[in-house]
């Protein structure tokens, strides 16, 4: 069930949410508190098939108590869809097919940029920052899905 709106998510008491930031080779995992305040990096898997990757995220949604999940959807700068933003949404499409567990995407423009500068400010060499760019990034757009929700 995808919602396009953070409120619309129903989460039962002390569940997360989990963030991701679906790379062509790479999906960035990040998890919220079960207070849905803090968004925190979590891990980056390999991307594979839908098939391999849903099984990976279900065993995880499990372990964590997850609730729901926040997709970053990388939308063009004048915010149309361009093949990233599509594969996301096919990804939804899957999801939807695959768990009832609630999918929200949240606009995560110019959000590996910004993590990607912040990394080059903490003087993060090259290699380290390859090792956490995309879990950085599912960070960033579950904390800005967060921040929405403390918003209203």
């Amino acid at each position: 069930m995808a919602v396009t709106d953070i409120a619309a998510l129903v989460l039962g008491p002390g569940q997360r949410l989990l963030g991701l930031d679906l790379g062509e080779k790479t999906i960035g995992l990040a998890l919220s508190d079960t207070t849905l305040s803090v968004a925190t990096p979590m891990q980056t898997l390999k991307r594979g098939k839908f098939a391999a990757d849903a099984a990976r995220l279900d065993i995880i949604i499990s372990e964590q108590g997850v609730g729901g999940l926040v997709v970053g959807l990388p939308l063009n700068m004048d915010g149309t869809d361009g093949p990233s933003a599509q594969s996301a949404r096919a990804f939804g499409r899957n999801w939807e097919k695959h768990s009832p567990l609630p999918l929200m995407f949240q606009d995560e423009r110019l959000s590996t940029s910004a993590v990607t500068r912040t990394l080059l400010e903490a003087d993060t060499s090259r290699k380290k920052r390859a090792e956490v760019v995309d879990k950085m990034a599912a960070a960033y757009i579950l904390q800005l899905a967060l921040d929405r929700l403390r918003a209203r």
